[in-house]
C-alpha cells in the first residue's frame, strides 16, 4: 500500500510527540516583532554595513523561513493577523489605527496570549501594540497579563507635516493606564532598551512556569532612534546603529532563558510586521531582491525575514522554503502548548511540521491572498503570482536622507503572473504564456472574494466579524 506524503509527515510528527506533554515540559513561547524590517536587514538574510550576531546565531541554533508573510503591508492590520490567526479583512482590522482612531480587536476574538492562558501560562507583552488604544483594546484586556508600551507608532508625536494639531504628545502606557503623558525624544532614545528590561524581568520571574512573552519593538520605524551604546557603530548610520541594538536585545532575552535553563524548551521566533519604507532612504532598511517594500502587495512588502528557534524540537543550521505566515503562529503555538484553537474561523493552518523538519512537509496553504486595505490585489499559489489591476505607490525617484521622506509615486498594474520560484523580483510576466494558471488562481480568488470581499470588485464577502467598533459586531 502506498502511503501518501502527508500521512507520512503525520506519522513522523506524532513521533516526535508520543507522550502527552505535561505542565513542566510545556514550551514557552518567545516572539520579537521588529517594525518596518526589510528582507534583507539581518544577517541571515544578507544585511550590509552593520553586523547582527545574535540573531546569526539564533539562526545557527534553528531555522530561517525565506518565504514567510505578513497580512498586510501596515502596521496595525499586520500585528492583529500575527495575534488571531486571520487575514486582517476578516476581522475588520485594517490599516493602522491612530490616537483618533475608536476601533480597535474586539474582545470575542482570541489572541494567542488567551489560547496560552488556558494552558496556565504566564503571559506579558511589551512594546508596540496597534491594536486600539482606548482602554479596552488594550494588551491586559486580551489575555497579556503585563503590558508596557506604546498603544501605536512612535511617529505619532510632532513629527510629520501638520504638527502638534495632527498629532499629539505619545504615550507611554502600563497596564491600561498611562504612565507617562508625552514621551519625548529623548525618551524614545530608551525605547529598545526599555523593552528589553522588562522582557528580561519577565523571564526572571516567570522561568518556573511556562509563559509567553511577546516584544514587539518600535524600531526601525521612523523617526529612529538608539542609545549612545550603539550610536555611532554601524558602516551604513543610524539605521545600523538602530537594528544593532535590535539585535542586541534578542541576545539579552535568549541570555535570560540561557541563564535560567529554559532556553532548551523555548521556541523564540523573530520577524517583523511589515517591509521597509523606502522612502526614508538611509533611515529606511532593504527589501533586497524583493520588489517595493511597506504598503504594497508586491514581495517586498509582505514577506519578511524569520528566524525561529526551538533546541529541544527544531533542527539547527536549516532552512524553509515553503510558504509561511504570522497567520499560522496561532494554530501552531495552540498546537505546541496543547490549547484549543478558537471555535470561530481563522485563516491559519498549523506549521508544526515545517518547523521541526519533517520529511517532505509542504505548506498547508493552498493558496495565499495578498489584501491592501479591502482589495484583494494579489494571490499565490505553488509559486504561481497572480496581480490583479491595481494601484500602488511605487519608489520611482529618488528617496529621502536623514528621515525626510521622498521618492514616491502612484503607479499602476495591471493583470501579471509571476513565477516567483525563478523571479522573486517579479520583473517578468509571464501570463501570456501561462492562461491555464491565470485562470486557475482567479477562480481561487473569486472564492476569497466570496468570502472576505473585495472592494476593487464591490463584493462584500460573507465571512466578515467586522468591522470592530466600540460596538459589539460579531454575529
Amino acid at each position: 500500500m502506498k502511503i501518501s506524503p502527508r500521512l507520512l509527515a503525520a506519522l513522523a510528527l506524532m513521533c516526535l510527540f508520543t507522550h502527552p506533554i505535561q505542565a513542566a515540559d510545556k514550551p514557552n513561547v518567545v516572539i520579537v516583532f521588529a517594525d518596518d524590517l526589510g528582507y534583507a536587514d539581518i544577517g541571515p538574510f544578507g544585511a550590509e554595513g552593520y553586523e547582527t550576531p545574535h540573531l546569526n546565531k539564533l539562526a545557527q541554533q534553528g531555522r530561517t523561513f525565506t518565504s514567510f508573510y505578513v497580512a498586510q503591508a501596515v502596521c496595525g492590520a499586520s500585528r492583529a493577523a500575527l495575534l488571531t490567526g486571520c487575514y486582517s479583512n476578516r476581522i475588520g482590522m485594517l490599516g493602522a489605527p491612530s490616537h483618533k482612531s475608536n476601533h480597535g480587536i474586539h474582545e470575542r476574538e482570541v489572541l494567542i496570549p488567551e489560547v496560552c492562558k488556558e494552558q496556565g501560562y504566564a503571559t506579558a507583552m511589551f512594546g508596540k501594540w496597534h491594536l486600539g488604544h482606548h482602554p479596552q483594546f488594550l494588551p491586559v484586556h486580551h489575555g497579556f497579563n503585563e503590558y508596557f508600551g506604546l498603544p501605536y507608532s512612535n511617529d505619532m508625536w510632532p513629527y510629520h507635516p501638520g504638527g502638534p494639531k495632527l498629532f499629539p504628545d505619545l504615550p507611554m502606557i502600563e497596564g491600561d493606564e498611562i504612565v507617562n503623558p508625552s514621551v519625548t525624544p529623548e525618551d524614545q532614545v530608551h525605547l529598545t532598551e526599555w523593552y528589553t528590561q522588562r522582557a528580561v524581568k519577565f523571564i526572571d520571574e516567570h522561568h518556573e512556569q511556562p509563559f509567553f512573552l511577546y516584544v514587539a519593538h518600535s524600531m526601525p520605524h521612523v523617526p529612529l532612534f538608539v542609545t549612545d551604546r550603539f550610536k555611532g557603530k554601524a558602516e551604513q548610520g543610524l539605521f545600523g546603529d538602530v537594528i544593532m541594538e535590535v539585535d542586541w536585545s534578542v541576545g539579552e532575552i535568549v541570555a535570560a532563558l540561557e541563564r535560567h535553563k529554559v532556553r532548551e524548551n523555548t521556541l523564540v521566533i523573530f520577524t517583523s510586521d511589515n517591509g521597509p519604507w523606502l522612502s526614508y532612504g538611509n533611515h529606511a532598511g532593504s527589501a533586497g531582491p524583493l520588489r517595493e517594500g511597506k504598503g504594497t502587495t508586491w514581495e517586498g512588502g509582505v514577506r519578511e525575514p524569520c528566524v525561529m528557534s526551538w533546541p529541544a524540537r527544531i533542527p539547527a543550521g536549516t532552512e524553509c522554503n515553503e510558504l509561511t505566515a504570522t497567520i499560522d503562529l496561532l494554530p501552531t503555538i495552540t498546537e505546541i502548548v496543547g490549547g484549543k484553537l478558537p471555535e470561530h474561523d481563522i485563516d491559519g493552518k498549523s506549521i508544526l511540521p515545517l518547523l521541526v523538519g519533517v520529511d517532505g512537509a509542504k505548506t498547508p496553504h493552498d493558496s495565499y491572498l495578498y489584501y491592501w486595505g479591502n482589495h484583494l490585489q494579489a494571490i499565490r499559489s505553488g509559486d504561481w503570482k497572480l496581480h490583479f489591476p491595481h494601484e500602488y505607490r511605487s519608489l520611482t525617484g529618488t528617496p529621502g536622507i536623514d528621515g525626510k521622506p521622498d521618492g514616491y509615486t502612484q503607479a499602476k498594474t495591471g493583470l501579471a503572473l509571476y513565477n516567483l520560484g525563478d523571479d522573486v523580483g517579479e520583473q517578468n510576466d509571464v501570463k501570456d504564456a501561462h492562461p491555464e494558471v491565470v485562470a486557475r488562481l482567479q477562480e481561487l480568488a473569486e472564492a476569497a472574494r466570496v468570502e472576505l470581499g473585495d472592494s476593487a470588485t464591490k463584493t462584500q464577502g460573507t465571512g466578515f466579524r467586522a468591522p470592530a467598533k466600540l460596538a459589539d459586531f460579531r454575529q
